[in-house]
């Protein structure tokens, strides 16, 4: 799924409403070397992933593109040209959670709260095939991300792996500027990732909430699509992921409550500025 001009909560809202939801390739085009924009998005998650308690969000979205010669920033990431190949691309992989008061969620209540927490590292996207007119695109994506939690004194939460195979298409079904991307993957973490949202330490035991300690391994599968359009003053976009958690080394965890979840989210955002200076890109 190519990541907008740069979708998990939100944090992250402004890294996924603002790096999910566009997608597809296109074609070499004469576009303005750099872009900025606003807008604002509405979606829905799960407090954690796990969780059978949900919120809504009316969050700001940022728009930004840069397409210089040797660094970009678009719907396919934030890259640097490290070397000339047009199959192989190390981009930044960007992700987040929100923060969770444990007194609004029941499996969490007496817990301290979860803070906000930003995820960042390198992505190793490999192109496997793509149409003769560049207008769909197969790739592998193997992103490291490491977490760190937003507090006055920041703290590591471990690492993330999230291989997937990623499907974008320009035009989608014949619509002229409309764009789809799929993406699909399993995740792994370490413990200390697992235990942040997913252990509960022996004083915050109960009766119906068991003393657990999350080991690192596997942490579910995603699923996601998204669709978006560009047009000439704004840019509209939207998203479904399907999360499940069947078969996690936290699967037994008190605060596992829920294994499959479904949720979604659309945004719009408005062109406020463009470069003058012009330059052929591939997006």
């Amino acid at each position: 799924m190519n990541r907008i001009p740069a979708c998990n909560k939100l944090l992250s809202t402004t890294v996924v409403l603002g790096a999910l939801l566009s997608s597809g390739p296109a074609g070499a085009k004469d576009l303005p070397l750099w872009e900025v924009g606003l807008g604002v998005g509405a979606l829905a998650f799960p407090d954690y992933r796990g969780s059978d308690e949900s919120r809504g969000y009316l969050l700001p979205v940022p728009y930004v593109v840069y397409r210089g010669e040797f660094l970009k920033a678009d719907r396919n990431g934030i890259r640097g040209l490290l070397f000339d190949s047009d199959r192989v691309e190390f981009n930044l992989s960007l992700s987040a959670s929100q923060p969770v008061s444990s007194k609004r969620n029941d499996a969490r209540d007496g817990m301290p709260d979860l803070k906000p927490s930003i995820e960042f590292g390198p992505s190793l996207d490999l192109t496997l095939w793509r149409s003769g007119d560049r207008r769909t695109r197969f790739d592998l994506r193997l992103p490291v991300r490491a977490a760190f939690s937003i507090e006055s004194n920041p703290r590591s939460l471990g690492w993330i792996a999230s291989p997937r195979i990623n499907l974008d298409i320009e035009d989608v079904a014949g619509l002229t500027g409309w764009n789809l991307g799929v993406l699909a993957g399993p995740i792994y973490a370490t413990r200390r990732q697992h235990e942040y949202f997913y252990s509960v330490a022996p004083q915050f035991a109960t009766a119906e909430r068991p003393a657990y300690r999350a080991p690192g391994g596997y942490s579910g599968t995603q699923i996601l699509a998204a669709v978006s359009k560009r047009f000439p003053s704004y840019w509209v976009g939207g998203f479904a992921r399907y999360d499940t958690l069947n078969g996690t080394v936290f699967e037994d965890s008190p605060l596992t409550r829920r294994k499959h979840a479904a949720f979604a989210g659309i945004a719009i955002a408005w062109i406020i500025g463009e470069s003058t200076t012009r330059v052929d890109a591939d997006e």
